[in-house]
């Protein structure tokens, strides 16, 4: 069943008596069709530093600002998908707080009149994302500048995410931050977009699957347009035929190098299904890129620019 926002704020007023719990200490927020809270946005709108909301499996129609501090949003069990709507033109969860922590949830079909609507835009700092699946947004992820913050993702998929219109959007995005992790995530048939984008001073991209598959059209695997410190490890990565840059799959610097660091790539697999020759790391940077034990399979150039691969 989905449910819909708009229940407003005599439902607000109506469930606050129902939290036992002082507004000085945590509490839990239940979220579901059978709770007194219907919608995520309902509790983003009562939401405090510190609490725990649990969302019940179901789709609901809804997007939601969380603007608390040190929150943990998470879905209760499989299948908690919240869709269709964004809110302040930008997200179907838009995160102003600090600190926070989402699990378990499929956010998905986000599209906003400038063509970036994100499943998560983050504008608070530090985040991390759990279990989340991204799906069919124009944005997966689109992170603001913010140089003390880390965002930590894991377990977590995106796929079908990403358009140029003509600006473009992404599987990941991330502006000035002070590091993106990135591990043990799934990221498909992007559109258009790179699957990753960091301009992050530090970017630790391990152990993922990074692939076009037969329809996807996405420019570049990674892209690290400032340049900055990247590790890459462990990851199965693919260009596929109908990517819209054949030429090259990771690319460090190709808009000015503001962040250095070292350049590390090792045990990673990538296969070139492309029409063309493709570099793995095309690197416009000055620090040497070092490429360790990857294996290659198509038309691959291992590095362009300064570095040895072995």
């Amino acid at each position: 069943m989905g449910w819909r926002a708009g229940w407003g704020v005599r439902i607000v007023a109506a469930v606050l008596p129902l939290i036992s719990a002082t507004s000085a200490e945590a509490r839990t927020l239940a979220v579901g069709p059978a709770r007194a809270l219907h919608l995520p946005s309902q509790a983003a709108a009562i939401a405090a530093s510190g609490d725990r909301i649990e969302i019940d499996p179901g789709t609901y129609e809804d997007c939601a600002v969380w603007r608390a501090d040190h929150l943990t949003v998470a879905g209760t069990g499989p299948g908690v998908v919240i869709e269709n709507r964004i809110c302040q033109g930008k997200a179907i969860f838009v995160i102003d707080g600090a600190d926070v922590t989402l699990a378990r949830l499929t956010l998905r079909h986000a599209r906003a009149p400038e063509h970036n609507g994100a499943g998560i835009r983050a504008e608070g700092g530090d985040l991390t994302l759990r279990a989340i699946s991204l799906i069919d947004n124009e944005d997966g992820l689109l992170a603001a500048p913010a140089p003390a913050a880390t965002i930590l993702i894991e377990d977590s998929e995106f796929a079908g995410n990403g358009v140029c219109a003509p600006v473009c959007a992404h599987g990941i995005y991330v502006n000035d931050l002070a590091k993106l992790i990135v591990r043990n995530s799934r990221f498909l048939d992007t559109h258009s977009g790179h699957h990753i984008k960091s301009r992050a001073r530090a970017s630790e991209i391990i152990g993922n699957t990074i692939a076009d598959g037969p329809r996807g059209t996405s420019s570049y695997l990674v892209d690290l347009p400032n340049g900055g410190a990247l590790l890459m490890r462990g990851n199965v990565l693919e260009k596929g035929p109908h990517t819209e840059n054949a030429a090259t799959a990771i690319t460090i610097g190709e808009e000015g190098v503001t962040h250095a660091g070292a350049i590390t790539l090792s045990g990673n697999r990538f296969t070139n299904d492309g029409p063309a020759r493709a570099a793995f790391v095309r690197n416009l940077s000055e620090t040497p890129a070092r490429l360790r034990d990857n294996h290659f399979a198509g038309a691959v150039i291992p590095l362009i620019g300064p570095g040895e691969s072995e």
